[in-house]
């Protein structure tokens, strides 16, 4: 008998799991109170609130005089799509989070209604006026169911004599819209401002190409935006750079129309060749070619092969099949069952009549066409020509935006509980990122704390082997069923036989296995061995025969039982409930 290497590997795999089963389980055991331990030492320490000293021209910490500031609208909602009045019912409240709450005693103001229209301002104590200062945006958002189709983004108002927080809705003019939005494919983080042209006099919005992505998380997240007096731009999020650019370069439509602009009376001249390539006129089609040779021609050399099944067809009636019991000859017709695809033409090259298959024709040539050359008449694309652009202006300062008086939230979001916190609106930086260090950077800590400890942790309690599954740690699943055979043994080895058979066979087998390899060994190390050594093989190969009979005996009966508390299983969970 050869100890070929697949023979070796099984025995020593084998060999190696009964070994590792007691250590596994003492390391598993040491691992599995570490982790608890951590688990339950951990705790998250929450500060309590307190207003910030921050000065700005428009601060808001959501204190409890925040319902002087602020009023909800009652306007309806203009649509130029349609003739239908929309009414901002949509409540709000100011509370703590719901979900990982950061601070204790921390408020903000929170979106109370899904799926309906939502519309809050405050108007500022002066209007502010970013004319060669910078300016700066910032403040907190909390998707706390997060955001699968809605608007968390915020408008600065434009300051007017107009402005009245019962008459704000989406036909308010603004200044600045700013903040994430999602619906759909959409995904993305506002900065639309309005820009007044010089000559008309009228306004236009201008969107921000290539908008950086929201975070659609139910932590936190802060949203900046900084607005230089050099035109320049940025946009953070949670204090990391997003996007920066140009208010003349990264915007559309473009704040400056071009200097110049097509002709709109110029039209192409009738004999403006625009064909850069044609037919060669002078190429002819050469006398041999043959436009009605066939694409593929019969094989004439291909001949029959030798297990070809002529006189078998390639289907046959359905052996199996039945005539149905409800088939009625005189309304149905004659039963005819369906044919299947001849089992005897599986093996074997084809059945049926034999033809010469086709192959591809050499002579096949198509269509003749004629090859392309430059066209010697071509002139060009045309275009019409330009023309100084009457419309044509120059805004050199668009960061100059007209006077905000107001901060106003309108928005429809299919999600409840988004939360706004925090915002501060004015002309530092420096201020900005303190404010940041004050609140966000707290939040963000433990919020982040609390969400990694609200994850679904894994069951350090083992399974029982019964419920483990061979595809999920094949390793692990041999270990225990192993492991569990062996406890159930000790007290009674029949009942390990016939409560897992399949460990007993395996056991078997490779018992089986190793006494072979032993008598093979012991056989061919001597070409006639001493007459003891035969009768103890002799001896052995009976036991290894009986105790595998046992085992597959032993095995019938264990898989039985197993099966019928299967079947009582599934008898009860398919019955009717009671």
């Amino acid at each position: 008998m050869r100890l070929t290497p697949a023979l070796l590997s099984a025995l020593y795999s084998s060999a190696a799991l009964l070994g590792q089963v007691r250590a596994d389980e003492e390391a598993e055991d040491v691992s599995s109170t570490s982790v608890a331990e951590s688990s339950t030492s951990s705790s998250i320490e929450k500060p309590t609130f307190t207003p910030s000293n921050i000065k700005a021209p428009f601060f808001e910490q959501f204190t409890d005089d925040w319902d002087s500031r602020w009023a909800p609208s009652h306007a309806k909602k203009e649509d130029s799509k349609t003739t239908e009045e929309w009414a901002y019912v949509g409540t709000w409240a100011v509370e703590e989070p719901s979900v990982f709450k950061a601070i204790e005693g921390d408020k903000g103001l929170v979106v109370k209604n899904p799926a309906a229209h939502h519309a809050i301002s405050a108007k500022f104590d002066e209007a502010i006026d970013s004319k060669g200062k910078t300016l700066v945006v910032q403040y907190e958002v909390k998707l706390q169911n997060g955001l699968e189709c809605g608007g968390a983004y915020m408008k600065l108002l434009k300051d007017n004599k107009a402005l009245h927080a019962d008459e704000f809705s989406n036909a308010s003019p603004y200044v600045i819209m700013f903040g994430p939005d999602k619906c759909g494919a959409t995904n993305k983080v506002h900065f639309i401002f309005k820009h007044k042209n010089p000559k008309t006099g009228e306004y236009e919005e201008k969107h921000l190409k290539s908008a950086p992505m929201a975070r659609i998380v139910k932590t936190t997240s802060l949203y900046t935006l900084i607005v230089n007096p050099d035109q320049t731009f940025v946009i953070n999020v949670d204090g990391e750079e997003m996007k920066k650019g140009s208010l003349l370069e990264d915007f559309t439509p473009a704040v400056n129309p071009e200097k110049e602009i097509d002709d709109p009376k110029d039209t192409k001249p009738e004999d403006w060749v625009d064909e850069a390539r044609i037919p060669d006129p002078d190429a002819t089609k050469p006398e041999d070619w043959d436009e009605d040779a066939p694409y593929e021609i019969i094989d004439e050399e291909a001949t029959k092969p030798y297990d070809w099944l002529e006189d078998e067809p390639a289907t046959i009636p359905d052996p199996e099949a039945e005539k149905p019991e409800d088939w009625d000859d005189e309304e149905d017709g004659d039963w005819i069952p369906p044919r299947v695809p001849n089992p005897k033409c599986e093996e074997a090259s084809g059945c049926g009549k034999w033809e010469k298959p086709t192959k591809k024709n050499p002579e096949y040539k198509g269509k003749w066409t004629a090859d392309y050359i430059d066209n010697p008449a071509y002139k060009g694309v045309w275009a019409p020509k330009k023309i100084a652009n009457p419309d044509y202006f120059e805004d050199k300062t668009p960061a100059n935006f007209e006077p905000m008086g107001a901060i106003g939230f309108e928005i429809w979001t299919m999600q409840s509980d988004i939360l706004f916190d925090n915002i501060y609106i004015g002309h530092s930086i420096e201020d900005a990122e303190k404010l940041k260090a004050e609140t966000w950077d707290v939040k963000h800590k433990i919020e982040t704390a609390e969400e990694e400890a609200s994850k679904p942790q894994l069951d350090d309690t083992p399974k029982s082997p019964m419920d483990l599954k061979f595809m999920e740690d094949p390793v692990h699943y041999v270990r225990e069923k192993l492991d569990l055979f062996i406890t159930i043994a000790k007290g009674d080895p029949v009942q390990a036989i016939k409560f897992m058979p399949e460990v007993a066979g395996a056991i078997g087998t490779v018992v089986a296995l190793a006494l072979a390899l032993v008598i093979g060994v012991l056989t061919r190390s001597s070409a006639s061995p001493p007459p003891q050594v035969k009768k103890a093989a002799e001896n052995i190969k009976k036991s290894a025969a009986d105790a595998k009979d046992q085992i597959v005996d032993a095995a019938a009966s264990g898989s039985e039982k197993v099966q019928s508390e299967v079947n009582k299983r599934t008898t009860r969970s398919s019955g009717p409930a009671e």
